[in-house]
């Protein structure tokens, strides 16, 4: 395939950025977009340019490193990872506009990556369980009903891309953090903290600067792990229980 690319090229978070156009010729359709974009650093560097700055690790959809909003859409058009993006999914003659998250609390640090640290923040605030030292606890000793159990597997799948809060016109994480608040919630675990931790979370997320939940979906939609919408429930249903207790 050949393509026309218009991608973002920012040198730092204060530097002004602007998309800048590249043309790729023989791009295979087996290629992940990932993959496609090494292929167009190696040209920019035979040509003496520099190469665009994106950001990648696992490439398994895993780690969910690799955040790029793809023709306005996060993640691309597949409901998947950027790194498990096929090229197959465009045309011969395609163009494709490539940026990175939009959001005041994800900083652009070069190019096509940011910063996504608030995120670290918001689970560093609350995000965590008590545990006593010493010896692992037998894997029985604390029985968890089946449905509350896998419940918190699915939604621990969570991988803290911030597709949600790219794709949210408001710019609100509250996808992520709902998927972290029910998680440790379904769990007997997770109940010391249960109150005092959304409280917390909350308060961190507002501090970020990410923006308020108006229940518009675009979050769940662009979910490469499928998060379910009903979590923002539970978080806000734990958060008027905390409030009524006086968190």
């Amino acid at each position: 395939m050949r393509l026309t690319l218009k991608i973002w090229r920012q040198e730092n978070a204060s530097a002004p950025g602007a998309l800048q156009t590249y043309d790729l010729d023989g791009v295979s359709a087996d290629m992940s977009f990932l993959e496609m974009l090494d292929v167009l650093n190696e040209k920019l560097q035979g040509e003496g340019q520099e190469p665009v700055a994106f950001d990648h690790d696992c490439r398994e959809g895993i780690c969910g490193a690799c955040s790029l909003m793809i023709n306005g859409e996060a993640h691309g058009p597949e409901v998947t990872t950027t790194c498990q993006l096929h090229m197959r999914s465009f045309n011969d003659g395609d163009t494709i506009t490539i940026e990175p998250w939009r959001s005041d609390a994800f900083p652009v640090v070069r190019d096509l990556i940011v910063d996504r640290s608030a995120f670290d923040r918001i689970i560093q605030s609350g995000g965590f369980i008590s545990a006593n030292t010493g010896s692992a606890p037998e894997a029985n000793s604390v029985p968890a009903p089946r449905d509350k159990a896998m419940r918190a597997f699915n939604v621990a799948t969570c991988i803290g891309c911030g597709a949600c809060v790219a794709a949210c016109p408001n710019g609100s994480a509250s996808l992520f953090m709902g998927a972290k608040i029910t998680h440790l919630g379904e769990l007997p675990q997770g109940q010391p903290e249960r109150y005092s931790r959304v409280v917390d979370m909350v308060a961190q997320h507002d501090h970020e600067g990410f923006g308020g939940c108006t229940n518009i979906g675009e979050c769940t939609s662009a979910c490469p792990k499928e998060i379910p919408l009903d979590v923002i429930s539970q978080l806000n249903k734990d958060l008027r229980d905390a409030m009524r207790m006086g968190l």
